[in-house]
């Protein structure tokens, strides 16, 4: 495996590098929740000595209804977002859903995050790139791992070397994802990898809001941090059944220090 690395604000992500935290609610829903979030995450992440970076969406752009709640939007959401990094000195990342959102999101986010349907489209991914910002590219769940080298040089090609890979599972028949581990050798053959375990245990398409299994989220993640990723990715909530999105996958806040204290440990042992 070549020694593939990036830079995400003051952190350097991938191989012999300390496990980068990508952790924060689904969606933005509140100033008040996203600050009470990122302060709780971010003491979690210091007492473990991990490297966070703060996630939230400042708008869900491809939820299953017209109904379901989609976040404040582009500028009050980086708004919300850039008093996070200011008040508490995070790094902070969002989704990036249009070409035309990425000046505005790098002129506060630290890190642009491509959405897995997404990841296939060009002129995002260039727009991203040169924001001068990160780019982390989630995997399309009809992707497979090799073609997102492809995804990953769309980026580069703007002179921008800082890319990262996010898995979040491969769809397997209706309501399903699964989890290739082998994927994730393939994938940081090119780029650090992330892994999800948040929405890899998502059941997409099957009402108008999104299911899943939330017990299966510590099973995915040990098993990708003994696998050997470069950071993990949770969505975090503080009360999961009142969750705005993804309220059946979001990781409950209280338990998110034994989580990553037993990812540490197989990190540990596993010599990553």
């Amino acid at each position: 495996m070549s020694d593939v690395s990036a830079r995400l604000a003051g952190h350097e992500v991938g191989p012999g590098r300390p496990l980068l935290l990508i952790a924060g609610p689904c969606v933005i829903e509140s100033r008040d929740h996203c600050l009470r979030m990122a302060e709780q995450i971010a003491a979690v992440a210091a007492r473990l000595e991990l490297p966070l970076v703060f996630k939230a969406s400042y708008d869900k752009a491809n939820r299953s209804s017209l109904d379901s709640f989609r976040g404040p939007g582009l500028q009050e959401g980086l708004a919300i977002l850039a008093d996070v990094r200011d008040r508490l000195g995070l790094p902070v990342l969002s989704d990036v859903h249009e070409p035309a959102q990425a000046a505005a999101a790098g002129e506060v986010l630290d890190c642009l995050q491509v959405p897995a349907f997404l990841c296939r489209q060009t002129d995002l991914l260039l727009a991203c790139g040169r924001s001068g910002r990160c780019v982390n590219i989630k995997k399309g769940q009809f992707v497979a791992p090799e073609k997102m080298a492809l995804a990953a040089e769309k980026v580069r090609s703007t002179g921008n070397p800082n890319v990262l890979l996010t898995e979040r599972g491969t769809f397997f028949g209706y309501e399903r994802l699964v989890n290739d581990f082998a994927a994730l050798a393939t994938m940081r053959t090119c780029a650090p990898v992330i892994f999800d375990a948040t929405h890899s245990v998502q059941h997409p398409g099957g009402s108008s809001v999104t299911g899943g299994c939330r017990e299966h989220i510590p099973l995915l993640a040990r098993a990708a941090v003994a696998a050997g990723v470069d950071g993990l990715f949770l969505e975090v909530h503080d009360d999961p059944p009142r969750a705005r999105s993804d309220a059946a996958t979001v990781w409950p806040l209280e338990q998110l220090e034994n989580l990553l204290a037993t990812c540490l440990r197989i990190r540990a042992a596993a010599g990553q």
